[in-house]
């Protein structure tokens, strides 16, 4: 038998909002069937319009608010939801925070796990925050323009003020999108798989304010390469270093394998935490290095390092907190998949001094068993995984090397509770309260910092 759901699609109804789904949607049940709607908050009344219906659920957007929450605040441009870059841009900021630090606690909670979860660390300022930008390139009523998606799709809504984003970044996408059109470049196409130029990427050191442009291309040859790369330099003065990246596949993928050095070094340079790094076009730095400062200031500090402690940092990218954890512990050992990145951290050991540091390329999962068989005892594991969280051998490598404590800095609660879980088994347990930074302000995404002990 079918079960019917109570709602139609294109119907309007009035409803009253109860929750916020880890994505920042609204809920509303009717008979028990919820709806999800984007651009509502919990202790609204809104009359809503359907617009998709499954089996279990179905999807709204709001018509009209008839009874507006106390923690809603008017929207910057309705650009920023369309598209997803700041879709909380309609809570205040401390509902922002205490949404965070609820959505962490609830999956917890689902784990059936005892944690605490502390108030979210927020900034002073929670926009134009963003020190990276990558910016699709498109064609749109016969002229190339720079801006964003509207979500679940891939057309282009054209935007110069990406609200979220170091404004001297904005300003730059403007002004090479300007160039691009100027030598008449061609925009990719997905659909045919042709045209020229795919995005544009911009990275600036929020301390060292050295900027790099990074021109993403399907193909090989940039036409008027030589006026483009004199155009940039001379309009932009902070640029150091101008890279071509070759993509030719027909992928949603943003970068190819091969970077090409235009013009200036293949580097710039930054600061985090008092220490000086590189970063390449195909580095992972933090994108918020207010935040990140905080974020890893905390790890440090919770790992609760002493002069004679051996580190393993399981998922080092370039090093930052091998690196800051290196000025406390007696010797660091650093491992990452992306073997640039690798290049990039023994670079900054250098340009630092540092020299109790080791990195190695390679899988976290593979060389953690590795340096486990070697007879390797660490006091101390870092983890800071990819979204998808960490793969069970990796777990289990680090709990035969029976460290005292692990500090999983997490950018997803769900895989965070789950590998909890899986360490609490196996006689780890979390006795101090987890941290949550917010290091994405006006969107739903969250960072936290979680101490296991044996």
């Amino acid at each position: 038998m079918k079960i019917q759901a109570p709602v139609n699609k294109n119907q309007e109804y009035d409803v009253k909002i109860s929750d916020l789904t880890y994505q920042g949607m609204g809920v509303a049940k009717i008979d028990d069937f919820p709806i999800f709607i984007e651009n509502a908050l919990p202790t609204e009344d809104v009359t809503m319009k359907v617009t998709k219906v499954k089996k279990n659920f179905a999807f709204g957007r709001v018509v009209k608010i008839n009874q507006k929450s106390a923690d809603r605040v008017d929207l910057v441009d309705k650009a920023y939801t369309q598209t997803g870059i700041a879709p909380l841009q309609h809570l205040k900021y401390d509902a922002q925070l205490a949404f965070k630090q609820h959505q962490i606690q609830v999956d917890f909670d689902k784990m059936k796990l005892d944690v605490q979860v502390d108030p979210t660390i927020g900034m002073d300022r929670p926009y134009k925050y963003r020190n990276k930008a990558q910016i699709p390139v498109r064609l749109i009523n016969g002229q190339l323009e720079t801006g964003f998606y509207r979500k679940h799709s891939h057309d282009l809504v054209p935007i110069e003020d990406f609200y979220i984003q170091d404004p001297k970044i904005d300003e730059a996408v403007v002004v090479v999108r300007d160039i691009l059109r100027k030598y008449k470049l061609q925009p990719y196409n997905e659909t045919t798989n042709k045209g020229t130029i795919r995005n544009i990427m911009v990275r600036r050191g929020h301390y060292s304010h050295q900027m790099m442009i990074v021109l993403i291309t399907r193909t090989e040859k940039l036409p008027s390469k030589a006026e483009i790369i004199s155009e940039i330099t001379k309009a932009l003065p902070e640029v150091k270093s101008i890279v071509q990246n070759v993509n030719p596949k027909k992928t949603n993928g943003l970068m190819g394998k091969e970077n090409k050095l235009l013009a200036g070094n293949r580097t710039i340079e930054d600061t985090l935490m008092g220490l000086k790094f590189e970063i390449s076009a195909s580095s992972f730095y933090q994108v918020n290095p207010v935040q990140t400062e905080k974020l890893y200031d905390l790890a440090t500090k919770k790992a609760d390092l002493s002069a004679d402690d051996i580190v393993i940092d399981a998922y080092c990218g370039i090093g930052t907190i091998s690196l800051s954890m290196a000025r406390v512990a007696k010797k660091v050992y650093g491992v990452e998949i992306v073997p640039e990145a690798i290049e990039d951290a023994k670079k900054n050991a250098k340009i630092n001094n540092i020299t109790n540091v080791k990195f190695k390329v390679g899988k976290a999962e593979e060389q953690l068993a590795k340096w486990q068989e070697d007879g390797l005892k660490p006091d101390v594991v870092v983890v800071d995984p990819p979204r998808k969280g960490l793969e069970n051998t990796l777990i289990d490598s680090v709990v035969k090397m029976q460290p005292k404590r692990v500090v999983y800095v997490s950018c997803n609660p769900a895989t965070l509770a789950r590998d909890v879980k899986l360490f609490t088994e196996q006689g780890y347990h979390v006795n101090q309260p987890v941290q949550p930074v917010d290091q994405f302000p006006q969107t739903v995404h969250v960072e936290s910092i979680t101490v296991l002990e044996k």
